[in-house]
């Protein structure tokens, strides 16, 4: 069975899939909404017999829902999760977002996209907290001030993408007298970011990492004081630890693979299995230790550093740099609104970086491009290791995103692997 939104362009999307999807016997839209396939939701409520509770009820292992991952690194994958799973956000919500009965919580998440559940249902409610959903058709930052300054919310998470828009307007119009605390993930929060949201508001930003394989993993927790760009410590629940590239536990201040070691006990919120996978499963899952296949690197303080993901990685002239750190030296000038950090192949070096940019206003209609191409490159070699700037500057209107606001690197890499190939 099928249950969806009455949208049309949801409707088509699943009228379209049905003849590959022969497993399917019934197609439910809300509301009274009845047309051809559809049966309408609202009739069969009104004519459901009462519920009756099986003798077999569902065991804490077994499956309670099926995520798709993002898809920022390949094709979506179906995570699996099981009946255990919401009791591993009591730490998303009670210790990250800081959440108590007096709370009321905005995420900035569409409702199909796993980080509603982080951040609107179960850890929120298992804390006591009221829960405040806005819907939007377009994201649109002065709404989303507009909003929070009206119905006085107390705490607010939304992913970096979300407020680097947010830091560019005019605050001096909205009363965020109410705002007491600020949460982000889904992507490593630029320093720049960090800085200016705590000019404007005065509140820090708490970070927090984790996958749709996991609940938060990684995160800056209340009682701690906040490095700017530094994903926080790792959550207790989980036996994290970081994988050199020759198998042993990095030492701090070295890059490893973020891994979780399940050989002494499985954590609560970790997912079950890739549904009907069981090759990728092992592939990520096996010999007592889960690869999230992201890279960090963790200072003297147990704070962890994200690095990027390990297909992410430039390797040039020998160093591995990673996309964010250069995105991070990026948008620290007024120029840059948004960017993305990628690899392009070179015959001397490996691989050269490259920069992706969106303009902020005040630049987009500047004549002389080559100038501020070169402008930026020598901000970057003043702000990072002057061999971590890009070689190569591309101005865009847009970046290429997932549903959830991931930046999809591996769309802009096969983009430009594309044009090579036609020269």
């Amino acid at each position: 069975m099928i249950v969806c939104a009455d949208e049309p362009e949801i409707l088509r999307h699943v009228e379209e899939a049905l003849p590959d999807s022969p497993t399917v016997s019934l197609t439910v839209a809300t509301g009274s909404y009845k047309e051809g396939c559809w049966l309408s939701l609202d009739e069969g409520i009104s004519g459901a017999a009462p519920f009756v509770r099986p003798q077999h009820v569902n065991e804490n292992r077994d499956m309670s829902l099926l995520y798709f991952t993002s898809g920022s690194s390949g094709n979506p994958k179906m995570a699996a999760h099981n009946y255990l799973y919401p009791l591993g956000h009591i730490v998303t919500a009670k210790y990250w977002h800081n959440l108590n009965e007096n709370s009321l919580h905005l995420t900035i998440a569409d409702t199909g996209w796993g980080k509603a559940v982080w951040g609107k249902l179960y850890g929120q409610w298992l804390s006591g907290a009221a829960v405040f959903v806005y819907d939007h058709e377009k994201f649109i930052p002065a709404d989303i001030l507009a909003v929070m300054a009206k119905y006085r919310i107390t705490s607010f998470c939304a992913p970096p993408t979300i407020y680097r828009y947010l830091i560019r307007e005019d605050f001096s119009k909205y009363d965020l007298s109410a705002l007491e605390y600020c949460t982000t993930a889904g992507e490593p929060l630029n320093p720049s970011v960090f800085e200016c949201w705590k000019q404007l508001t005065g509140l820090i930003i708490h970070e927090g990492f984790g996958q749709t394989e996991t609940t938060m993993t990684i995160g800056t927790f209340p009682w701690m004081e906040p490095k700017p760009g530094s994903l926080g410590v790792p959550n207790p629940a989980y036996d994290m630890d970081l994988l050199s590239q020759d198998g042993r536990s990095a030492e701090d201040g070295e890059n490893g693979e973020i891994i979780i070691r399940t050989d002494k006990r499985l954590p609560v919120g970790l997912f079950e299995e890739y549904y009907r996978d069981a090759e990728l499963t092992k592939a990520v899952h096996s010999d007592g230790i889960y690869h999230t296949g992201d890279v960090a690197w963790r200072d003297s303080d147990g704070y962890y550093w994200f690095v990027g993901r390990t297909d992410d990685v430039i390797k040039s002239s020998g160093y591995r740099i990673g996309p964010f750190e250069v995105e991070s030296a990026l948008m620290t000038h007024a120029a840059v609104v948004e960017c993305a950090v990628t690899g392009v192949p070179d015959e001397v070096r490996g691989q050269i970086i490259k920069a992706t940019i969106i303009l902020s206003k005040e630049y987009r209609d500047c004549p002389d491009r080559e100038t501020l191409i070169k402008e930026i490159q020598n901000h970057v070699k003043m702000v990072s290791a002057p061999y971590k700037y890009p070689r190569l500057i591309e101005f865009v209107d847009e970046l290429p995103k997932t549903i959830s606001g991931k930046i999809r690197r591996v769309e802009i890499r096969d983009r430009d692997s594309a044009k090579q190939t036609e020269k």
